[in-house]
């Protein structure tokens, strides 16, 4: 059942935006991670109830997935991000070239953010001093957007990270 209600969600969802960038070229700079969220967060939230805020949320949710893929992506390939909407979530999807020895983590990373544990593991990982990993920015939008993240592995180099963020209904 579950998915057939995410197929019939997958076909309600609207494109907004899209770009994509050379991998080497997103990698060359961390800025890029900034400077791209930010130019998306506006472009997407000038119709919403309150555009500002909503453009805050949602740049610093974007920075923290597109901060993941620099730190875990290769060199190769493009990186691809397509924001789409439905009522009051964003869809975040991310696609780049990872690593092979990388895509366990991912698959693990992304199950986790949907246990039990999640909250203590992303309250014990922040306790320490330190730059967060990727998996705590993971658990950070599971946790403090009340984001659903799936994964798709679409070919043997690359994956995909799905995010629906709540961004306009229950955020406080």
């Amino acid at each position: 059942m579950h998915a057939a209600s995410n197929k019939s969600a997958e076909v309600a969802f609207k494109p907004l935006l899209r770009f994509e960038m050379d991998m080497a070229t997103f990698l060359s700079d961390w800025q890029h991670c900034d400077q791209l969220s930010t130019f998306m967060a506006r472009m997407i939230s000038h119709n919403r109830s309150d555009p500002i805020r909503h453009s805050n949320l949602f740049s610093f949710a974007l920075n923290e997935l597109l901060e993941v893929s620099f730190r875990g992506g290769s060199a190769r390939g493009l990186i691809d991000c397509a924001v789409y909407r439905y009522d009051a979530t964003e869809r975040v999807r991310l696609s780049f070239t990872c690593p092979a020895g990388q895509r366990e983590f991912y698959r693990e990373a992304v199950s986790r953010s949907r246990q039990e544990d999640a909250i203590a593991r992303y309250l014990s990982a922040i306790s320490i001093d330190q730059t967060p990993n990727r998996e705590v920015m993971l658990l950070d939008l599971a946790i403090n957007f009340d984001a659903r993240l799936d994964l798709e592995e679409p070919t043997a180099a690359s994956i995909t990270l799905v995010v629906d963020l709540p961004l306009e209904g229950n955020m406080r």
